[in-house]
């Protein structure tokens, strides 16, 4: 098989994936495979957060979250109405500020790890399947595959743009009026999301090639493990506000 170019693979793995993870199961180590998706994400993810909190609408729902949260707050006896009006100012500043600081800082954080978590889970999958391939090979799977969340970056911020709602993703949260981050059930929906499935999806074949297993057989790791971690976090949050919130 001849080798393609670095951006040919990058553009490939959107309409072929299993050929261009035989290439990488093939070829020598290369990190380009999961840097420059990372850079891609990163660029994505800073681009989205200027679009995003350059709009006033999007900042007022900033706003009105952390003066909900000073709400009840006060109506759980936590706070006094004189005390919560005098912090009522500075949380709304801290509550936009805060969120830009961490789509800034985290956003590099997160498109760096995700390769390396997301091939330990692939390389872990491997060794349940019998592959025999390296963690960095695993790596570069896991990388190629996000490209797939470089789009869903860019989708997402054209719903919000569109719907001026801050919590706007392709899935089931679109059809949630007025969606609530506290809400275990709106959480849930927006877990149902259409890329997300699609970069899982992604990740499978990639499990599969360089296994030589059935995508069946590595779709059921992968999303297995996907169906533990965000049923672990989703439980945990309900108990988190079930004994701090209420």
């Amino acid at each position: 098989m001849p080798a393609t170019s670095p951006a040919s693979r990058l553009l490939n793995v959107f309409a072929a994936p299993g050929e261009v993870f035989d290439e990488i199961k093939a070829a020598p180590p290369s990190a380009a495979n999961w840097l420059l998706p990372a850079i891609l994400l990163i660029l994505a993810g800073w681009i989205s957060t200027a679009l995003i909190f350059s709009q006033p609408a999007i900042r007022q729902q900033m706003i009105e979250l952390a003066d909900k949260s000073i709400d009840l707050q006060v109506e759980k006896g936590r706070i006094s109405s004189a005390d919560a009006e005098k912090a009522r100012p500075l949380a709304e500043k801290a509550t936009v500020i805060a969120a830009v600081v961490s789509a800034v800082v985290g956003t590099p954080a997160v498109a760096f790890a995700l390769p390396f978590w997301s091939g330990l889970i692939l390389w872990l999958g491997g060794k349940v399947l019998h592959g025999n391939f390296s963690y960095l090979k695993a790596v570069e799977v896991a990388g190629l595959a996000n490209m797939i969340l470089v789009l869903d970056a860019v989708v997402r911020t054209l719903l919000i743009l569109v719907t001026g709602n801050l919590f706007a993703s392709p899935s089931l949260a679109l059809a949630v009026k007025d969606f609530d981050p506290q809400n275990t059930v709106h959480s849930l929906c927006a877990l149902v999301n259409v890329m997300l499935f699609w970069a899982l999806l992604v990740r499978s074949f990639g499990l599969a090639r360089l296994s030589n297993a059935s995508v069946g057989k590595a779709a059921l790791w992968v999303f297995g493990i996907w169906a533990a971690y965000s049923s672990t976090l989703l439980g945990l949050g309900a108990a988190w506000r079930a004994i701090f919130m209420h």
